[in-house]
Order: structure tokens, then sequence, then C-alpha cells
């Protein structure tokens, strides 16, 4: 059956069984390679992607139940490289190996998009779940502080001009 997908904002479609999980739509059939495997059963978040912009592991969600909402993977988190999450990943130097930081980023940036200020505690819980064999926690909590600062202030470089054009209209 084919489904029709919308994954990082184009419109495409896999004729697929419905019940394939939507990793290895975006893998095998649309050659999307930035979403990993890693446990196959949900607990370690290296599928990370999102749906309408909530983190879901995609080795879970059959095509089925991802048709016809938005999907993000770590391909369209920004075309050039430039979204918070990416900059501070690289200026903090969190990857080791890397194998899980698409998830761990896509995570992150779902948990911004929601709370642009988290704190430990809210890092802690909205990253439990997302597996990093070579131990780089502490640098992915750190990445997530700095990416939330680079957000404000991005945020704060734009609001002036939002709040002219809100005069002028």
């Amino acid at each position: 059956m084919a489904f029709k997908l919308t994954v990082n904002g184009k419109s495409t479609s896999a004729d697929v069984p419905a019940e394939m999980p939507l990793l290895w739509a975006l893998r095998d059939v649309l050659n999307m390679k930035g979403t990993k495997f890693g446990c196959g059963a949900g607990l370690c978040g290296a599928c990370t992607v999102h749906i309408d912009g909530k983190a879901v592991r995609s080795c879970q969600t059959p095509v089925s139940n991802a048709a016809n909402k938005a999907i993000t993977t770590i391909e369209g988190l920004s075309q050039d490289g430039n979204h918070p999450v990416q900059q501070a990943w690289l200026e903090i130097d969190v990857p080791q190996c890397g194998y899980c930081q698409a998830g761990q980023m896509m995570t992150a940036s779902a948990l911004l998009a929601k709370n642009n200020k988290p704190t430990d505690a809210d890092i802690d819980t909205a990253m439990n779940g997302n597996i990093c064999r070579c131990g780089t926690y502490l640098r992915i909590r750190k990445a997530i502080h700095r990416a939330a600062t680079i957000m404000t202030s991005q945020n704060s470089k734009a609001q002036p001009v939002e709040a002219a054009q809100n005069v002028t209209r």
C-alpha cells in the first residue's frame, strides 16, 4: 500500500506494508540514512525522529501511523547544520563514536521546542532512554544548555524586528 509521507517538508510516498516500521521506510525506501537502528525495541533512542513536532522512536512507529503527518529527521533539523542543537553539539564536542547522536539531537530539539530553559532535571527526564554507549551524557546536558542559550540569543535578536513590524501594521 502506498502511504503519503511528508518528510522534512517534502511530500513523498512509500509503497510499503502498513506495519513496516517508519525507520525502515526512511532508511531503506527513502534512502535517508541519518536515522539509526539501535535496538529495534524503542529503548535506546538512536532512531528518534519528530512526528508533528513530537520525538518518537521510528523503530516502533508503523508507517501507517506516520502517514499524512509532518516527519522530521536529523537531515531536516536544518538545511545547513545551523540549528542551535547542532551548533551546540559541535561547540561542546559532544560526539565520541557518534552513532547515537542523531537520536540524541532529535530528542534534545523536541525538548527545547517545548522548554527553552530546561533544568538539569528537565534534561535528564527528557533524555532518559537515549543511550550513549560512549557515556557522553555530561557533554550532552551541557550542549542542551548551550543550545538553549543560543536559541534565547537568536530569539532576542529577532524580537526587535517583530516588534517594529507590529507597530507599523
